[in-house]
């Protein structure tokens, strides 16, 4: 577990959270990235497994490598790509207890603002890439609210409710990934943001998406009395753009980063 970050050991919940989001921005990412065919792959904080299965449908790649911190993800990931050649691993991302220079590729989707050393983690992931090789991450843009949880945390804010601060906002901005990555080694660093737009049937669907157990927000919202949250519900509803009918539709912005490992 990761310190101060939400407990993803409810993988059902994360899948119905972020299953979605996670999807639509991991072909965008490999794209951009444009990482060499039959290329040996490790992806740290794998989760349930959204971004794996992106890789070995896009890729073609020679082998991969799925670690996580999270037994419970792991589980959800080996089920869901039970019939794919996925080398599944609990490993502490800051600690890659592999050789130096043994992968083409190092990627990491949603993961790198909440390692509580994100210098020691990107050094490694550097370390284990060979050289010249891709190091690659994207995060949601928690320092300006545009993450898939935005409209509930901005309306929480707009009501005076105390949000939880997500680990490692500070360094979710594009400059930030930039600074980080710079200062850890690597080289020819290029940076972008990543917009998608996903759409949820009703408000019960996006709610239900929105406040799984293990969120932060959740525990905040929990405690609140009826009449406070249906407060709470009237100003979300008020931060979603209108569109037809009962369906929830709007954007998430993700702020993505690839670089090489030094020569």
């Amino acid at each position: 577990m990761v310190d101060g970050a939400p407990n993803y050991d409810d993988s059902a919940g994360y899948e119905r959270f972020m299953g979605r989001w996670s999807r639509a921005v991991a072909p965008i990412f490999i794209d951009w990235v444009a990482p060499p065919a039959h290329a040996r792959w490790l992806e740290v904080g794998c989760g349930t497994g959204a971004f794996t299965e992106c890789v070995l449908d896009r890729c073609a790649p020679a082998s991969v490598c799925a670690v996580d911190h999270s037994e419970a993800q792991l589980a959800s990931a080996r089920e869901r790509l039970a019939t794919r050649q996925v080398d599944f691993r609990v490993v502490d991302g800051q600690a890659l207890p592999f050789p130096d220079g043994m992968f083409e590729v190092v990627a990491s989707a949603l993961v790198v603002n909440f390692l509580p050393d994100r210098p020691r983690a990107l050094r490694e992931m550097g370390r284990v890439v060979r050289a010249s090789g891709i190091v690659a991450a994207y995060v949601w843009d928690f320092a300006a609210e545009r993450s898939p949880s935005g409209p509930v945390r901005r309306a929480m804010r707009r009501l005076g409710v105390d949000v939880p601060l997500l680990p490692g906002t500070q360094d979710s901005t594009v400059d930030a990934l930039g600074s980080l990555f710079e200062r850890t080694g690597l080289r020819e660093i290029e940076v972008r943001a990543i917009e998608v737009t996903l759409a949820y049937s009703d408000f019960e669907d996006f709610w239900k998406a929105q406040t799984p157990a293990y969120v932060p927000t959740s525990k905040t919202i929990a405690a609140m009395s009826p009449s406070e949250r249906a407060r709470l519900m009237d100003a979300v509803r008020a931060e979603l753009p209108a569109v037809a009918g009962d369906r929830i539709e709007y954007a998430a912005r993700a702020n993505a980063i690839r670089a090489r490992a030094s020569s």
